[in-house]
C-alpha cells in the first residue's frame, strides 16, 4: 500500500510517500526564513505560503520518486493541531487529489504522527510511554498501540519549545532560537542550581514553562550585558559567547531537560509493563533533551523511539506513515472531515 502524506500545519510545507511502512521519497519547503523577519509566525503569510507551495512540491515528489499519481492508495493529511489557516491549505489539497482520484483520505493527528515517525527508522514496541515536545506542546502520552493514545499530562501554559524561543528572544537571538540556544551550551558544564525546576512540587504530570522564562528574565535583567547587540551577532563564524552567556544557555537546557525527565518517570513508575519510550517533536533535536532521555531508558530498561533530528521538526513523512497505518486498519474520513485549530481537541471520528 502507499500513502501520499500532507503536512501544512505550521511554518513548513511538506509532502512524502510511504510504502509498506518505507519512504520513498520527500519535499519539504521551510518559510523559516521569511517569519524570521518578525520574529514569529505569521499565519496569514504562513498559509498563503502553503497555497503557493503544494502543487510545485507534488511534481517534484512524483518526479524524484517515479510514482504516478494513479500509483497512490490513500492520501493522508495533517488534520490539526495547527494555524486553522494553514491547516485548511493543506486540507483542500488533500480533499481535491481525493476526489479526483477517487481513492481513500484520512485526517492525521499531527501529535500522535510525531511520535510514530520513529517508526520509519525503527520497529514500534508497545506499550510505550510518548513525550511529545514541540513549540506549542508538551504532552506525555500512555500509547497501547498506534491506534490508542491516552493523554496523561500536559502544558498548562507555556510548552517547552515556546519557552526556548522566548528565553533566546530575550538573549537577542534570531528566531527561531532554540537551535541556538543549544549550540552555545554545547560542552558547557551547567549550574544546575541557576534556575529553576518548574512546577515539580505536585504529583501530576503536567508541565508548566511560564515560570522557568519569568526566572530566566530577572537573571538577565541583572545580567543585561548577556543580551546580544544584534541578532546577527549569534550566527557569526567568529562569535564566542562570553561564559556566562554560555552557562546560561547550558542551565537553561539543563532545567528543561531535567524537568521534562522527572514527569516521564513519574509515568514510567504509574505504567510498569511500559517497554518502549518514545520522544518527538521539535524540541526533541535539542541534543541535552536527547541525551537525558536516552539516559532514562537504560536507566529503566527501556527500548527508546527517537527519532533522528530531521524527522523531529514537522514533516511529510510523519503524516505519510501514520496515514498508511490508519489505511491498513480500515480507518478514513469523508470530504466533511473538519480542520482542528491549536486548543481544541482532536476527535476520533475514522470512518470503517
Amino acid at each position: 500500500m502507499m500513502c501520499l502524506g500532507i503536512e501544512s500545519s505550521c511554518d513548513e510545507t511538506a509532502m512524502a510517500l510511504v510504502q509498506d511502512g518505507r519512504l520513498l521519497g520527500e519535499q519539504i519547503a521551510s518559510q523559516v526564513d521569511m517569519h524570521a523577519v518578525f520574529g514569529g509566525v505569521v499565519p496569514e503569510l504562513a498559509s498563503r505560503e502553503h497555497l503557493r507551495l503544494l502543487h510545485p512540491l507534488m511534481d517534484a515528489l512524483l518526479q524524484d520518486t517515479g510514482v504516478c499519481l494513479s500509483d497512490i492508495d490513500s492520501i493522508a493529511v495533517s488534520r490539526g493541531p495547527g494555524l486553522l489557516g494553514s491547516l485548511l491549505v493543506g486540507m483542500g489539497f488533500a480533499k481535491g487529489l481525493s476526489f479526483a482520484l477517487g481513492i481513500p483520505l484520512s485526517g492525521v493527528n499531527h501529535l500522535q504522527a510525531h511520535l510514530l515517525v520513529a517508526g520509519l527508522e525503527k520497529p514500534l514496541i508497545f506499550p510505550a510511554i510518548g513525550l511529545l515536545v514541540s513549540g506549542g506542546h508538551t504532552h506525555i502520552y500512555r500509547m497501547q498501540s498506534p491506534l490508542a493514545f491516552e493523554l496523561l499530562g500536559r502544558t498548562i501554559d507555556d510548552a517547552a519549545g515556546e519557552a526556548f524561543d522566548k528565553v533566546a528572544k530575550l538573549l537577542n537571538f534570531p528566531y527561531p532560537g532554540g537551535k541556538h540556544i543549544d549550540r552555545l551550551g554545547l560542552g558547557i558544564a551547567p549550574d544546575t542550581h541557576l534556575l529553576p525546576r518548574p512546577y515539580l512540587s505536585n504529583t501530576n504530570l503536567d508541565f508548566s514553562f511560564s515560570g522557568l522564562k519569568t526566572a530566566v528574565l530577572k537573571y538577565v535583567q541583572d545580567h543585561p550585558q548577556l543580551v546580544l547587540p544584534s541578532m546577527d551577532t549569534v550566527t557569526g563564524k567568529d562569535f564566542v559567547p562570553a561564559p556566562a552567556l554560555a552557562v546560561l544557555c547550558s542551565s537553561f537546557a539543563w532545567t528543561v531537560a531535567d524537568t521534562l525527565r522527572v514527569k516521564v518517570e513519574r509515568a514510567l513508575d504509574r505504567f510498569p509493563d511500559t517497554q518502549g519510550l518514545y520522544v518527538a517533536g521539535g524540541v526533541a533535536a535539542n541534543s541535552v533533551i536527547r541525551a537525558t532521555m536516552h539516559r532514562v531508558a537504560r536507566q529503566h530498561k527501556l527500548e527508546i523511539r527517537l527519532p533522528s533530528p530531521c524527522l523531529c521538526t514537522d514533516n511529510g513523512a510523519m503524516i505519510a506513515f501514520y496515514g498508511e497505518i490508519l489505511a491498513r486498519a480500515g480507518l478514513y474520513h469523508n470530504q466533511d472531515l473538519e480542520a482542528i485549530p491549536r486548543g481544541k481537541p482532536i476527535p476520533w471520528d475514522y470512518k470503517s
